[in-house]
């Protein structure tokens, strides 16, 4: 089984522990992008990524730092802190857990195309769906292309955890029947209804990461028994390719810096 997730926009440096760093599989691409950012002026970068200036100078000084070398580099899967990496909670993973995720799982980047787990990176800023203002990085669909799927194995099923700005990179070389994206829904408290929201279902998306690693799941069929953060399968809202999950009480308000 392959599980997808995407890179976060706010990033860390820690000390990795004692496992060996791995180079990233498309790191001379991402070297050619990032010599592309440092010719970026701040104004440039506020444009591209809709940034105030005070980021924008913040960004640009990042890009600056960026380095493909071991200088400040950190695993990756410790090193994004956005929600989905709250839920997915890998600072507490067992060897033999870590062990596994490096063999399932894949993290989706603007600027490093894929990662695995324990890949060296550099703090960075950079999303799927920016538009950079020169080809042929414009459009990071287009400068990828396929090389991002062809770093995944060529068969099995794929638990897609990446939202849809980064999925679509891969799944629109991917055969439909190999790909399961599960679907989060809270119920309204005005409503009654399933209402998607946007934070809980990041963080849900991470459990279930970390649920299907920790119990070396293998059969897809089985993610519909997913059942934490006070989320039970909706059969009536679900469909094959699509698992959807509703949750009276979302359950990981606390796994959250942004809901505490």
């Amino acid at each position: 089984m392959i599980i997808l997730l995407h890179s976060s926009k706010t990033m860390r440096t820690t000390s990795g522990g004692t496992r060996p760093l791995g180079r990233p599989a498309l790191l001379a691409q991402a070297q050619r992008l990032d010599a592309y950012l440092k010719t970026l002026t701040p104004a440039q970068l506020a444009q591209a990524m809709q940034l105030s200036p005070a980021l924008a100078e913040k960004t640009h000084a990042l890009i600056a730092a960026w380095t493909p070398g071991p200088e400040g580099q950190s695993p990756a899967v410790d090193s994004f802190t956005g929600d989905i990496y709250s839920g997915l909670h890998a600072g507490d993973l067992s060897p033999a857990d870590r062990d596994y995720a490096g063999r399932t799982l894949y993290i989706l980047s603007g600027l490093y195309g894929v990662l695995r787990p324990d890949d060296g990176i550099c703090p960075y800023r950079l999303e799927m769906g920016y538009r950079l203002p020169d080809p042929p990085f414009a459009n990071l669909y287009t400068y990828w292309g396929d090389a991002i799927a062809n770093c995944l194995p060529p068969a099995g099923p794929v638990v897609n955890l990446a939202a849809g700005e980064y999925a679509q990179v891969v799944t629109r070389y991917l055969d439909a029947p190999r790909c399961v994206t599960p679907r989060f829904l809270t119920l309204s408290p005005k409503t009654g209804q399933p209402t998607f929201v946007v934070v809980h279902a990041k963080i849900a998306r991470g459990a279930l990461a970390r649920w299907l690693i920790t119990g070396r799941i293998q059969d897809p069929q089985a993610v519909t028994h997913f059942d934490q953060l006070g989320y039970a399968y909706d059969q009536a809202l679900s469909s094959p390719g699509e698992p959807t999950f509703v949750c009276q009480t979302f359950g990981g308000k606390g796994l959250s810096i942004r809901l505490q």
